[in-house]
This record gives structure tokens, C-alpha cells and sequence, in this order.
């Protein structure tokens, strides 16, 4: 490292200049810069990147989602002061290497040959002995032979001595030079790192925008239709964008997105998709993603096949091409229509993800809306956990099994898991007259509820940023959603109603008590009334199981309402059961049979049918038949500061090894004749105190002089 942290000291200019100069190139500015990017890349790394400015509004609220877009916390890495910050660093850095490696560079050509006697006893490292060669010349040039076969570098120096001129000679030795050589090393990564950050990033993009007139595009249409001012050349030096192709199509326009907008860079080719692969694990996450291109080069006319993997990308003219991630790419979908309010007919509906069509009026009944359907998304595998959950003795503490679910291999987990795909699901929007929209996620087929009761899947959110929630329609005796629709159609039916409450009553009373017929009939349809449910005085709805709680302890005492709770729920499942037969009937089916699979259905239809009252939309969107077109989606980037950045890895790995593992030592032997012996008197420095330094010097004190080493403090 270098000798101090201060900065280059210059000698002339005004006061300002030489304290910025010193300041620039000092180690300590060095150091607070990688200090302040660490904490931005932290900052980066933690907030997500060029994310739509609804989804930081929705995560965090309206005032820090505008306190990170003023701040550029939305785009770290292309943030104006982030890019200073790499600019400044460079800079100090490279005065830093300006300032040492001269120093460096003669340092490694010195020896330090002219070192006093007296200085040699001074170090830690010293030894003393008589040698039994004849002159002093000998002794040392033996000395050094020794050292040279040790791989140390050698000068010998004769020196006059009171014994007559030229008797004394001076053996300097040094080894591990690649030291300081680690510190340029080290250094000039940093600078060629950051360079090729810089040359890499969107640097040369911003310099397009704000000197040649380049703007982001912020509206919508066909790619062909937008305007030269926001294309970038085929010629730009570096970008990096999003491709998305669809099997059997071809692009050759790339995404570049901006805080506001979005650029286009024009390829010099277009990548068309023959197939794309996708292989999933037992979990459903995918494991591998593939895509088999035809690059067509549009100078030469050229077809070029490849194929794409992650971490397997392709090269042509200087582009890779990343496999990223995969999409739909325009999957048709068939859809049933199914109106949960009465008055409504089935009716089929068609589109492609990623269009949209219009709803006729009325088409979710009497007084419903006009709607816009958007296809969203399709999903052909869909793997959900499906197991079962205990229950959990709270007062059982069982030290042992908690620390040993948590303990061994790394694949064991605390929870069982029962992994099943459940088959393909569906998201779709709508969206009412004033723009507003509500996301919906519905499944094809029927899901085993675990007590062997198959259900429907519809999910439901108002926001992006909230969980699905989802209603769980049990399946009819055909397999179909047909069964739960026509009982909801006919609970909002006051008509069908007042049908099945008389069925019920007739079925339930005794013919020769026709005084009970009245009064049971005013509980049944008051229990059935209060189940469909009503706008309240505040224009909220309330229906369902908790309409019928709360009319019980608005007008039943507490003592009996266990009872006569139990005796209105039997009632209520009664005529539940009479208003799915007569619909049934209506729809030309079988009466259902009185046997264990119906129970189920009826106590799944009850319950849904209560949660039925808060689902907001008049339609529900059975998925029916898809064919699925897939669309891979390519990162194409052309990064001339790749190998820029690569070397300075390399460097840095080596400059770091060097400094770290690499010890600087110099040896120096006093060579003089005593009397009718000769003297020698050995010392060694290093730039580290070290066990290995001090067996070090023990051998060489054994080797060289033949001494015993003395430890003393310097």
C-alpha cells in the first residue's frame, strides 16, 4: 500500500486548487466514495428498478414513491449523482495510482544497499556470528550465491572498513516484489471496473438524449408508427433492452426503459422464434428455459439458427442475445359467460391475451352495466401445496422435535408439503364505464376441497398489490360450475323464493297439522330472505350467514339463541335444497338424490353462496378451451466494456492475492573482518509481523551465518 493516505502535495497554483488536488487524490476521499456506492447498491438491490410509478405508489404510499423519483432511488444505477459519484472515483483512484506507482517503480529497483552497520542492530530480526571463510569477499559472495538459489534478488556492495580499504562488504537481498506490484494491480482494477460500469450503462443513452435530441415515448400503438426521435441507431456503441417474440413471429426492435418512457433500438438483425421450451420442476418452478431462434441479418439477407438458454446466450455482430424470461405470446381463449344475478343468460365470449373486448348491456342481467373484459393472462400448470394442516396443542412445548425440525439435512422443512397441479387458470378484468377495474384469476377445473368435495377456484383482487381472494364454488353432479350459478341465480329471485319456501313446508309439515303451516312458512322464507340479503340504510349490502347471525341477536336472547339457531340453519338448508331442485328442474336435470355426495354439495353451496354476497362482479368467466401460444422474452445487449471489466477482475483478483498473500522482505549481511575472523552481522524486514517471517528469518540465520537469531524491539 502506500506510504500515507494523504493526496498529491502541489507546489503551485491558487490555495483552492492544490487543497482539490490533495483532496481528489487522497486514500480517505478514495474510500468514502466505495463507501457511498456500497450504500446506493444496497439501496438498489433492495428497491426494485425501473418498476411503473403505480407499483412504488401502491407499495409505499404517494409521498416517499415522489421522494424516491426525485431522488432517482427508482434508478440507482443511471441516477445522475450515482454516475458523478463512479466519475469522481475514477478519478481520485487514478491520481492515487499517479501519485505511488513512480515511487513504486524505483523502489522495485532498490536495494537499500547503503544501510549503516549500526541501523542492522536496530531491527527486529538480527543475528550475529564468526564465519569461518578466509576473507570477507568470500564469506559474502557465498552469502549471496545461497540467497539467488533462494529466489532472492541480490547486490553486493564493498565498503571501506578500519581494517584497510575495501574489506568490508554488504550483502542486500529482497523478495516478494509482487507486493506493491499487487497494489497497482489492485488500483487500476477499480479504475477499469468502473470505466466499464460506466461505458456499459446508460451513460452513452443519456448522452444521446441530451445532446442529439433522443426523448422517451410514452404512448401506445404499433412499433413501425413511432416517430425517429425516439429510435436509437443500429450503429448505438451500447444498450441493453427487452425483446419479446411470439412463436412464429420475428422482432427486431428492443425496449429501452426509461423512468418516463421508453426507448427503441433498432438490431441489425431480427430474431425470429421457431419453438420455445420451458420444463418445470415438481414444484412448478421452471428449470429450464430454451429458445429455438433464426437470426435473419437484414444487410446480408443471412439466416443464422441458434438456440438460447439461460446463461447459454448467442453472439452475432457484437449483440448477445439473453434468454430472460418467457411470456404469453397471444394465447386464444374460449370462455363461458355464467351471471350470478337473476335475469342473466349464459353466453360464450373469445379473445387473445393481451386484447380486449366489449360486454353487451345487460349482459350480467337486469340493470347491469356496460363492462370491458381484458384478457390478461393464461397459465397452463399451476402447482398448489395440498397439505393438511393440524391442529396445535399450544400448552405442548416439545423442545426435542422443534430443535430437530430445524436441525440436519438442508432439504428438510418444518411444514409437510403435498405438492398437485391443480390444471390451467385464467386473469382476466373488468373494467366498469368510469375506468376503474377489478382483477380476477379463476381456475379451469374443480379443486379437491379436502373433505372430497371438488370445488371452482375464483379469485378476486381490487389492487396489484393485495393477495387473491377466493370464492369457492362447489362443482355440480356434472362436473360444471352450471350447478352453483343457477342456485345463486335463483336466491335473487323473490319468485323462486316463495316457490321453494312452499315446497319446503309441504314436505315438512304433517297434513293433519295445518296450523303449523303458516308460521313455518314465515320462519323459512324470513331464514331465506335474510340468506339472499338486502341494502342496508348505509347502501351496503348484508346478506348470508351473517345477516341471519346478526337478526338473531338483534331479536333473540342470548339464552336461546343456540337453539334457535340450530332449528333456523336446518330450516334454511331445507329450502336451500327445494330451490336447487326446482332449478334443476328448470334446466331439464334429474332431482338430486338424498345421499352423502349431495350433503357435501349443499353444505359447500350454503357456504358459498353466504361469501357469494361480497363478490363484486355480475359474471363469472369459466375458462372452456385455450390454445396456448408461447413468447420468449430476450435481453439483447451490446457491452464493449465487458472485457474491460473482466480484466479489471482479473486485475483485482491478482492485486489482491498479491497484497494479501505476497509478504515484501529484504535482507541485509554485514561482512568485516575481526581481527584474524571474519564477522557477519544479519538483519531482515518485512511489511508484515508474521509467524511465517520469524521461522523465516530463523532458517536463514542458520543457513547463511550459522547464528542463533536474537528478538529485540526495533
Amino acid at each position: 500500500m502506500s506510504d500515507n493516505t494523504h493526496g498529491v502535495q502541489v507546489q503551485s497554483g491558487s490555495q483552492a486548487l492544490r487543497t482539490a488536488m490533495e483532496l481528489l487524490s487522497s486514500m480517505r476521499f478514495a474510500i468514502s466514495l466505495l463507501t457511498v456506492i456500497c450504500i446506493a447498491s444496497v439501496i438498489g438491490t433492495v428497491l426494485k428498478q425501473h418498476e411503473p410509478a403505480v407499483n412504488y405508489v401502491n407499495q409505499f404510499g404517494p409521498f416517499w414513491a415522489e421522494l424516491f423519483a426525485a431522488l432517482r432511488l427508482n434508478a440507482v444505477y443511471s441516477a445522475w449523482w450515482f454516475l458523478l459519484i463512479l466519475a469522481f472515483l475514477v478519478l481520485s483512484t487514478s491520481l492515487c495510482i499517479a501519485r505511488n506507482t513512480p515511487k513504486i517503480l524505483v523502489d522495485l529497483k532498490v536495494y537499500k544497499e547503503n544501510i549503516r552497520e549500526q541501523s542492522l542492530k536496530a531491527f527486529h530480526h538480527k543475528a550475529e556470528a564468526l564465519q569461518a571463510d578466509a576473507t570477507p569477499e568470500a564469506a559474502a559472495r557465498r552469502m549471496g550465491m545461497q540467497l539467488v538459489g533462494g529466489g532472492w534478488k541480490v547486490k553486493l556492495q564493498q565498503r571501506d572498513t578500519a581494517a584497510g580499504p575495501g574489506t568490508g562488504w554488504m550483502v542486500a537481498a529482497k523478495a516478494g516484489a509482487a507486493n506493491k506490484i499487487g497494489y497497482i494491480a489492485a488500483h487500476s482494477a477499480i479504475v477499469l471496473v468502473c470505466l466499464g460500469g460506466l461505458l456499459d450503462g446508460d451513460l452513452v443513452v443519456r448522452a444521446q438524449m441530451l445532446l442529439g435530441g433522443k426523448t422517451p415515448y410514452t404512448g401506445g400503438g404499433l412499433i413501425a408508427d413511432v416517430k425517429p426521435e425516439h429510435r436509437l441507431s443500429e450503429r448505438n456503441p451500447t444498450f441493453r433492452g427487452n425483446l419479446l417474440v411470439a412463436e412464429g413471429t420475428q422482432s427486431s426492435t428492443a425496449i429501452l426503459n426509461q423512468s418516463d418512457g421508453v426507448l427503441l433500438q433498432d438490431l441489425p438483425f431480427a430474431i425470429e422464434l421457431k419453438k420455445f421450451i420451458v420444463e418445470h420442476y415438481s414444484t412448478g418452478m421452471p428449470k429450464l428455459f430454451a429458445s429455438d431462434i433464426v437470426i435473419h441479418d437484414k444487410a446480408t439477407g443471412a439466416q443464422i439458427p441458434a438456440r438460447v438458454e439461460v446463461n447459454h446466450p448467442a453472439h452475432y455482430k457484437g449483440v448477445e442475445i439473453y434468454q430472460s424470461s418467457f411470456d404469453d405470446g397471444g394465447s386464444h381463449l374460449k370462455l363461458r359467460a355464467l351471471p350470478l344475478v337473476a335475469g342473466g343468460q349464459p353466453f360464450e365470449v373469445e379473445g387473445v391475451v393481451g386484447g380486449s373486448t366489449q360486454l353487451t348491456k345487460n349482459a350480467g342481467g337486469a340493470g347491469s352495466e356496460a363492462l370491458t373484459l381484458e384478457f390478461t393472462a393464461l397459465r397452463t400448470i399451476n402447482v398448489e401445496n395440498f397439505a393438511g394442516v393440524g391442529a396445535v396443542d399450544v400448552r405442548k412445548v416439545d423442545l426435542r422435535a422443534s430443535i430437530e425440525s430445524r436441525m440436519g439435512a438442508a432439504n428438510k422443512t418444518v411444514t409437510k408439503k403435498e405438492l398437485r397441479n391443480v390444471g390451467p387458470s385464467v386473469s382476466y378484468k373488468l373494467r366498469d364505464a368510469a375506468g376503474q377495474a377489478r382483477e380476477f384469476h379463476n381456475y379451469m377445473l374443480p379443486v379437491d376441497a379436502g373433505d372430497g368435495t371438488p370445488v371452482f377456484l375464483l379469485g378476486m383482487r381490487e389492487t396489484p398489490a393485495e393477495p387473491f381472494r377466493y370464492l369457492r364454488a362447489p362443482a355440480d353432479d356434472q362436473g360444471q360450475l352450471d350447478g352453483f350459478v343457477q342456485l345463486r341465480a335463483a336466491l335473487a329471485d323473490p319468485a323462486q323464493r316463495a316457490q321453494a319456501v312452499r315446497r319446503y313446508v309441504a314436505q315438512a309439515i304433517d297434513p293433519a297439522r295445518t296450523d303449523l303451516a303458516e308460521p313455518l312458512s314465515q320462519s323459512a322464507l324470513r331464514a331465506l330472505n335474510l340468506f339472499a340479503g338486502s341494502q342496508g340504510a348505509d347502501g351496503k349490502w348484508l346478506g348470508g350467514l351473517q345477516a341471519i347471525s346478526d337478526f338473531m341477536e338483534a331479536n333473540v336472547p342470548e339464552a336461546e339463541r343456540a337453539r334457535a339457531g340450530e332449528v333456523l340453519v336446518r330450516i334454511l338448508n331445507g329450502v336451500l335444497f327445494e330451490l336447487a331442485q326446482i332449478t334443476r328442474e328448470r334446466a331439464g336435470l334429474k332431482p338430486l338424490p338424498q345421499n352423502e355426495s349431495t350433503q357435501r354439495f349443499m353444505t359447500q353451496a350454503v357456504l358459498s353462496l353466504s361469501d357469494a354476497q361480497i363478490y363484486p362482479a355480475p359474471l363469472v368467466f369459466a375458462l372452456q378451451d385455450f390454445t396456448q401460444v408461447q413468447a420468449s422474452v430476450f435481453q439483447v445487449a451490446r457491452a464493449p466494456g465487458k472485457n474491460i471489466v473482466y480484466l479489471g477482475c482479473a486485475l483485482l483478483i491478482l492485486g489482491v492475492f498479491a497484497m494479501l498473500y505476497v509478504r515484501e522482505r529484504r535482507v541485509w549481511i554485514w561482512v568485516a573482518p575481526q581481527g584474524e575472523r571474519t564477522h557477519a552481522t544479519m538483519a531482515l524486514s518485512t511489511n508484515r509481523k508474521t509467524m511465517d517471517g520469524d521461522r523465516e528469518f530463523v532458517q536463514l540465520a542458520e543457513k547463511l551465518i550459522g547464528a542463533t537469531p536474537q528478538a529485540g524491539n526495533p
